[in-house]
This record gives C-alpha cells, sequence and structure tokens, in this order.
C-alpha cells in the first residue's frame, strides 16, 4: 500500500447525501477477481444514461471538464452506506480518488477505505458546505491534505483541522495495510513456527 502524508488534488463535488455503495460501484459489476478495473464503472448509473456506457450524462458532476483529474471528493452525510463491499473504495481509488471528504460515514466503507490506503476526513455541515461554495465558484479548486498534521488547506485561505485515530493514521503514514502489518511480526511468527514445528 503507497504511503498517505500529503495530497495536493483538485475537488469534485457530489452534492447527494446518502451517497450508498450500489451507486458507487453497481452489484453487476462486482464478478471481477482483481482490485483494479473498477473505476470504469464508478457511479455507473449516473455516470451514464440508460445503463450505456456511450452515453455520458452531462447533468452528472464528474462528466463536466472542469472535474476531470479530480482527487479529493467532497460530498455529504452518510457517505457509503448500504452493503458492505469493499469494491466501493476499490472504484473511487481505481478511478483516481486519493480522500473523501464528508460530514458522516457508513461505519463499514468508513473502516474498508484506510483498508485500501484511501482517506476518508469527517468534518462539520458547516466545514463542508463551506468546500462546496469554494469549488463551485472556482473552477480548478484545490485542496492540500497534511495528515501528518491534520489539516486540511487551500490557497485561498481554508486552514481546517480534522481528527483521525492514532493507529489509522500510522497505517497510512507508513503505507501499511493488514498484510503489511502482519509482516512487520514476521521474524516472531517464524520463530513460533520453528519453535511449534511438527517433528
Amino acid at each position: 500500500m503507497k504511503k498517505f502524508t500529503t495530497l495536493t488534488g483538485q475537488v469534485a463535488p457530489l452534492d447527494r447525501v446518502n451517497v450508498d455503495t450500489d451507486a458507487i460501484i453497481p452489484k453487476q459489476f462486482l464478478k471481477r477477481i482483481e482490485r483494479t478495473g473498477f473505476g470504469e464503472f464508478l457511479f455507473f448509473d449516473w455516470r451514464y444514461m440508460d445503463g450505456d456506457a456511450s452515453k455520458p450524462n452531462p447533468d452528472f458532476i464528474l462528466n463536466q471538464p472542469r472535474y476531470q483529474g479530480s482527487q479529493i471528493l467532497v460530498s455529504r452525510a452518510n457517505f457509503g452506506s448500504g452493503s458492505s463491499r469493499e469494491h466501493a473504495p476499490w472504484a473511487l481509488s481505481d478511478y483516481g480518488f486519493l480522500s473523501v471528504i464528508a460530514p458522516s460515514f457508513a461505519d463499514i466503507f468508513f473502516n474498508n477505505c484506510f483498508k485500501n490506503g484511501m482517506l476518508p476526513i469527517v468534518l462539520s455541515e458547516a466545514q463542508v458546505e463551506e468546500i462546496f461554495q469554494r469549488v463551485t465558484k472556482t473552477p480548478g479548486y484545490q485542496l492540500t491534505i497534511d495528515l501528518v498534521s491534520q489539516k486540511v488547506r487551500s490557497a485561498d485561505g481554508l486552514d481546517i483541522s480534522f481528527e483521525i485515530d492514532p493507529f489509522r493514521k500510522e497505517c497510512l503514514v507508513e503505507g501499511l495495510d493488514d498484510i503489511g502489518l502482519t509482516l512487520l511480526k514476521e521474524a516472531k511468527i517464524a520463530e513460533y513456527e520453528a519453535a511449534h514445528a511438527v517433528k
């Protein structure tokens, strides 16, 4: 897993509450066995008309040229609700999003983000609204997320602190997923196995 310390990226605003995992990545695309390749299906039913990938919906925010290449998604309350599919953060990440900012997240989605190197940031409704206002007024609007100092900043003066569990923060900063954490104890595991080997 890649280390996450500081991210400066363009922001895309998804002005919807209760964005569920089936909207993030519809169930018909869950047959793939790899973690990659889901980005093209992100928000499929919203991005395309009549279920046809050759017919982009011009009204959907991510199809607008000004938001192409965004790495930070800002949305409303209860983001990632619904089923527990880990494919949701996979799809967001594969599309290019490295962080999602919202007033609240569904618990399982929130946990899955950290396990896949993505940073979900919880801010107040008022702070999220402020970001929405700035993003919509300024084409190409960017934020800098400094995980080490736990700050969200912008060139136009935004400076917001956010909370994060220390263990999750350490895992992101060090680039450690569950496998990486296990490998840190590789020597002790080998010692245990040697001591308990069947003879």
